[in-house]
């Protein structure tokens, strides 16, 4: 999957309703009841309800376990992520988390369905639904690359599908197959994209001209970027500007070998910028996970990540469309697995919407780095759906955790590798006067045609979540959780609303990103709407500091501030 930086209350439901009850008979095709019901237990009553009917669940196998892991904040606590299924298919974007402190629940999220009692014999087998993908795609998917069958909530009813990712020249896309006609249902974006569309140490240089130390190892009479100091493998790719390579490689019909790395001479002398910086960033970002949470990496087991840099030629882009432009030259993504790509920049200023812009290689930007690599912890944690509100969710938190890397590494102030509340300042740069640095504002989105307050939030998707909607206004909307983790932390007031906060100051953020933290990579479940993220963020601020605590406190006042309640 592919997600990057800009696209070209607590309640719980009342509802006569077990979650064992189910519907007895079997229906073919579609069923006429898909109501999705919030579990956000607000009394211990009925979070012991909720957490007995979860176990009811599990023994049903209703529920299954996708993550079962130690709480790395908080000693003798253990986070579970269960998926939804029916007669062992799972239910898109349906299931819970479930935080535990031995055999005691103490908080429960998530969004559930009654059994849908759907037929889940397909009409269509899996390679008549890898064929369809394919076709749509117009490319060849690979033997790992298969479609999964799955149950859809649809406009109400529910749909037994084939989900087939596939990468394409102008996109990932997640399509939606009808298991019994072979129509495509549902059609997204699978690139969470920054824009819309032996241990050897040597020396390089970054995208801004800076010094750095640069992890590798010996190869072939020279050295590679591939990482021997830190406990998972981190490698950086040169593509040469081979776009194809790289879409066989999306699509698993071949590997990035030894040829492939990046490399330098015997001197261990790096001069290759974009490569510099997208190895050392990804460092960086992987040694802030590890000292400020205690997370091992993306899945917290040290999973391999891969950074692919030059998959374009800077000249280029003079030739291509803009769509295209927005894609490869001009953008920076997480593909999934660990992966990430960097764009080439510009030889040309370009507007976005923002005026006029520079473009630079986008890893000489520690802050979308940080952004990309966290989509990563997303994807091995909550796995918020990348659309409408979750996905706006998952932009923000990458927002949020990519602001925190800079100020963790660099000095606070305006200007190259300063940090500030700008993302992606340092790599895209005014052109004019009336242009802007960079591609949001934390403190004040609405200078980047972001909303800052739930009143004015853009529209959300349906049937078609692609970049032709940026599934559901993603990039647009994460401005208003972005401008809540803004006021916890440097207080202030929202423009919209008029409400102050006061936040815990600058000297106290770690509190914030600990809270923040906590909620989005321990606590959320994959459906989370922003009502419910206040919810979580206030157990995450509960949890770590507890009730009307400073940081409890900031946290309720943002989110009040921006509207969400």
């Amino acid at each position: 999957m592919r997600r990057g930086l800009l696209m070209l209350g607590l309640a719980l439901v009342l509802v006569a309703w077990h979650p064992l009850a189910g519907n007895r008979g079997r229906v073919s095709g579609q069923t006429s009841q898909a109501q999705a019901l919030t579990v956000a237990p607000v009394t211990r009553d009925a979070l012991l309800d909720w957490s007995n009917s979860v176990d009811g669940m599990l023994r049903s196998e209703q529920l299954q376990v996708r993550r079962d892991r130690e709480d790395t904040l908080l000693p003798g606590r253990t986070i579970q992520q269960l998926d939804q299924y029916s007669n062992g298919v799972p239910i898109w974007g349906a299931g819970v988390s479930r935080q535990l402190e031995g055999a005691n629940v103490i908080s429960l999220f998530g969004v559930l369905y009654q059994d849908p009692a759907l037929d889940v014999s397909p009409a269509l087998t899996q390679d008549d639904a890898r064929s369809i993908v394919e076709q749509a795609g117009g490319a060849e998917l690979g033997a790992d690359h298969q479609p999964k069958l799955m149950i859809l909530p649809d406009s109400g009813s529910f749909r037994l599908v084939w989900v087939g990712e596939i990468a394409t020249v102008g996109a990932n896309l997640r399509l939606f197959v009808d298991a019994r006609t072979g129509e495509i249902v549902r059609r997204e974006s699978a690139r969470e994209s920054q824009l819309p569309a032996g241990s050897y140490v040597g020396h390089g240089k970054g995208v801004l001209g800076d010094d750095k130390k640069i992890s590798t190892d010996a190869s072939s009479g020279g050295f590679r970027a591939f990482d021997t100091i830190r406990p998972p493998v981190i490698a950086t790719f040169d593509l040469r500007s081979n776009l194809t390579r790289f879409l066989q490689f999306l699509n698993g019909n071949v590997s990035l070998g030894g040829s492939d790395y990046a490399t330098t001479g015997s001197s261990n002398d790096w001069t290759d910028v974009a490569v510099v910086d997208a190895h050392v960033y990804s460092s960086y970002t992987y040694d802030y996970y590890s000292k400020r949470f205690g997370r091992q990496g993306l899945d917290n087991r040290d999973i391999p990540i891969a950074n692919l840099t030059h998959i374009v030629r800077r000249s280029d882009a003079a030739s291509v469309s803009p769509d295209l432009i927005g894609q490869y030259w001009a953008q920076a993504a997480y593909l999934g697995d660990g992966i990430m790509f960097y764009g080439e920049g510009l030889d040309f200023p370009i507007n976005f919407g923002f005026g006029p812009q520079r473009w630079n290689y986008l890893s000489g930007a520690l802050d979308v780095v940080a952004h990309e690599l966290t989509h990563g912890v997303t994807d091995y944690s909550s796995g918020l759906i990348y659309a409408n509100e979750s996905g706006a969710l998952n932009e923000s938190f990458s927002d949020m955790m990519g602001t925190s890397v800079e100020f963790f590494y660099q000095p606070a102030g305006t200007g190259s590798m300063k940090a500030d509340y700008l993302i992606g300042e340092d790599v895209v740069t005014a052109a004019a006067s009336n242009a802007l640095n960079g591609l949001r504002s934390m403190a004040d989105p609405a200078q980047y045609g972001q909303p800052d307050h739930f009143s004015k939030r853009l529209p959300y998707c349906t049937t078609v979540c692609d970049d032709s909607n940026d599934e559901g206004n993603v990039h647009g909307n994460s401005g208003i959780p972005n401008q809540a983790f803004y006021l916890a932390i440097e207080g202030g007031t929202n423009r919209t609303s008029g409400i102050r906060v006061t936040g815990v100051g600058a000297a106290n953020r770690v509190q914030i990103e600990k809270v923040f933290y906590r909620a989005f990579a321990q606590l959320m479940p994959s459906n989370t709407t922003f009502s419910m993220a206040r919810a979580i963020t206030l157990q995450a601020a509960t949890d770590l500091y507890g009730v009307n605590s400073s940081p409890y406190n900031a946290v309720r006042d943002a989110w009040t501030a921006v509207g969400v309640n």
